[in-house]
């Protein structure tokens, strides 16, 4: 995009190579990259006035990126002062910007199933509800972002989408240019769920197959995720639609099975990983959680409140079945403030690090972290020569 600058003045050049420092707070890129810097001038007494443009006109951070500007022209010196002038690109801008954010992919590819994609897909699965399946990809999310790596979340529990509420962006909406979606900012967390899609929080979704299975492909496919270093899908209960439309679309998936330590709970814990494998996805582990229970200021002992080896028994029966070793990863405690930090938007990773479940989810995220970034083990969808 071109400059509208009226005067040349010394102080520009320094000014915009300050301002490719900031980045638009919802797709993480430089705001001199994306094009939104319309226009810089600088008086002779050294005030500036930077003219920003907007994606859309109801952009819900522009008054981060107001600071964020204001902040980084201030400190170039010879700056006496910065008013900033908000703009909105036009449609043939945004068209821009939209051909610059997929970079030559075709509409509704899914860049996760790619075969040349580097991200880790992980997507947290469960044989049932009520056994702390979303509390676990939230604080595993956060915990592998305060490595440093750079995360996503999908909520694709279609019916029962908990994640914006645990992550305290319940009424968030994610901003579109053209028909992009861009993910909602979250605690260094990109995140996208179908609650963020609808008109009223309090609406009801009511969908079956097919619709489930383009409401997923939107959001792996039209969401602009970025380069993620991971990808946190948080299925549904059970082995319903969603389970096997993700299998299909994402086969390089990852999946991460959790139970509670009860009888029943295991038992409908293992179909849930004998369908990843139906679906030619690799079970990287299991997670018992609400293992035990550790009186707050009294002894260590534990307290088997929901009784005991049932992420040990899924462990065993999914390496049987598979033919490889599906390891128990980790046993989280049951813990009130694991439950407390979901429900005020302050998980316990980040809200009480010292506390033995956070502990446990920090060793998880350290143990993921831990095999790498690469190409090994992914189905590359390459063929010999000559055939």
């Amino acid at each position: 995009m071109s400059d509208r600058t009226t005067t040349a003045h010394p102080l520009e050049p320094k000014i915009r190579q300050a301002l490719a420092s900031v980045n638009d707070p919802e797709i993480r890129r430089p705001i001199t990259e994306l094009g939104m810097v319309a226009s810089i001038e600088v008086g002779a007494d050294g005030a500036v006035t930077v003219e920003v443009l907007l994606t859309v006109a109801g952009c819900p951070l522009k008054d981060t990126l107001r600071r964020d500007v204001t902040a980084a022209a201030t400190a170039v010196a010879g700056v006496s002062s910065v008013e900033v002038v908000l703009g909105v690109m036009s449609d043939e801008q945004r068209a821009g910007l939209r051909e610059l954010l997929k970079g030559g992919q075709t509409d509704r590819e899914i860049p996760f199933a790619r075969a040349d994609s580097l991200t880790q897909v992980i997507a947290v699965a469960s044989g049932k509800g009520g056994v702390g399946k979303s509390s676990v990809t939230v604080n595993l999310a956060l915990a592998l972002a305060a490595k440093g790596r750079t995360v996503g979340v999908l909520d694709a529990d279609i019916y029962g989408h908990s994640i914006p509420a645990m992550l305290g962006v319940a009424d968030a909406r994610p901003t579109s240019v053209e028909d992009m979606i861009m993910p909602v900012p979250a605690l260094g967390l990109k995140v996208i769920s179908i609650g963020m899609l609808k008109p009223k929080r309090d609406q009801v979704v009511a969908w079956r197959g097919p619709i489930l299975d383009r409401a997923l492909t939107q959001m792996l496919a039209d969401v602009y995720w970025g380069d993620l270093d991971y990808l946190l899908i948080d299925l549904p209960p059970g082995t319903g639609d969603v389970a096997i439309s993700l299998g299909q679309k994402l086969p390089n998936a990852e999946v991460l099975v959790i139970t509670t330590p009860q009888q029943a709970a295991a038992e409908v814990a293992e179909r849930a990983g004998t369908m990843a494998s139906m679906m030619n996805q690799r079970v990287i582990g299991v997670v018992e959680n609400m293992s035990y229970y550790l009186v707050p200021g009294g002894t260590p002992e534990k307290h088997y409140i929901f009784g005991e080896g049932g992420g040990q028994e899924v462990s065993e029966t999914l390496t049987q079945r598979l033919g490889y070793p599906v390891s128990l990863l980790t046993q989280v405690p049951l813990d009130p403030k694991l439950r407390a930090g979901g429900d005020d938007g302050s998980p316990i990773v980040i809200s009480e690090p010292g506390q033995p479940a956070a502990q446990a989810l920090t060793g998880l995220a350290d143990h993921l972290a831990g095999r790498g970034r690469g190409l090994l083990g992914k189905q590359l969808g390459l063929a010999p020569a000559g055939r």
